[in-house]
């Protein structure tokens, strides 16, 4: 096996040998060296942490030891295991506005954080009875549904599926993917401004392709919101669910209102996704 360099170490050279005689066990050292080398700053938030191997060795200790201690800075939220990436540290938690106007976009460029997305799937849907209750539709009417994972600086923030009437909305998904914003669409069909009628906020243990996705381990709680939009004469025009990571993201009810965007603000926001 290549031996590690120097390099694989930075961040550590501050942590002090382990005291192996009448001490505290060693796997509780390893994570206090650890979380003081992440609480200081000499680890980075988003810095990779070396191979359980690699810390085994810096150590002086065995795997098990360095597992254990791994496993309880990540119950502390301090790092994060990625599944056939490795382990980092994590970064700042995303405070999330949800408030009468909540935009994905402009929350997290308010943060200098870079939003991006994609489209896992997407197509016409009968609407489901709370869908077609959120929206004013009957029972199986048709929508157009969506189903989009998020990320801020390339890490995955959300699972979101979104419902708009078809009745309203045809052609919806072509537009959608020449401007990459709901917003901008929403311009595209005469809507330039947009509320949140209601949102509900619950917890609950995330499915196991959402844990995939999102990159959380599978026994951490996703954030869930259930949100409809209307137009300004309080039509709904959306109904969507969406599961945050709970790592990743807290969410915050702000009441103050923010401004209306104007026309050409709508049609120019055309990069990223809107709406959570």
């Amino acid at each position: 096996m290549k031996p590690e360099s120097p390099e694989d170490f930075q961040g550590l050279e501050a942590a002090a040998p382990l005291e192996r005689a009448g001490g505290a066990p060693l796997w509780r050292q390893v994570e206090a060296a650890l979380g003081a080398a992440i609480r200081s700053g000499d680890l980075k938030p988003g810095a990779q942490l070396p191979t359980e191997f690699a810390l085994a060795a810096r150590f002086a200790v065995n795997r098990h030891t360095i597992r254990r201690a791994l496993a309880e800075l990540e119950a502390a939220s301090l790092i994060r295991v990625e599944r056939g990436r490795g382990t980092f540290v994590h970064e700042n938690v995303i405070d999330y506005q949800v408030s009468r106007r909540t935009r994905f976009s402009e929350n997290l460029r308010r943060q200098n954080r870079e939003p991006s997305g994609i489209i896992l799937d997407s197509g016409e849907r009968p609407a489901p009875h709370a869908v077609a209750r959120a929206l004013g539709l009957d029972d199986g009417e048709p929508t157009i549904w969506m189903r989009r994972l998020a990320h801020a600086d390339g890490r995955p923030t959300n699972v979101a599926e979104h419902w708009f009437p078809l009745k309203r909305f045809a052609g919806f998904l072509d537009i959608y993917r020449q401007r990459r914003s709901i917003t901008a669409t929403y311009a595209y069909f005469g809507i330039f401004d947009y509320t949140r009628k209601s949102t509900r906020i619950t917890a609950r243990m995330p499915s196991l392709e959402e844990a995939e996705l999102l990159k959380q381990p599978k026994n951490r709680p996703v954030l869930v919101t259930e949100a409809v939009n209307v137009d300004t004469e309080g039509q709904p025009i959306e109904y969507g669910a969406t599961a945050f990571n709970g790592e990743v993201v807290q969410l915050v009810v702000n009441e103050e209102e923010a401004p209306a965007q104007s026309p050409s603000e709508a049609i120019d926001s055309r990069s990223q996704p809107s709406t959570p």
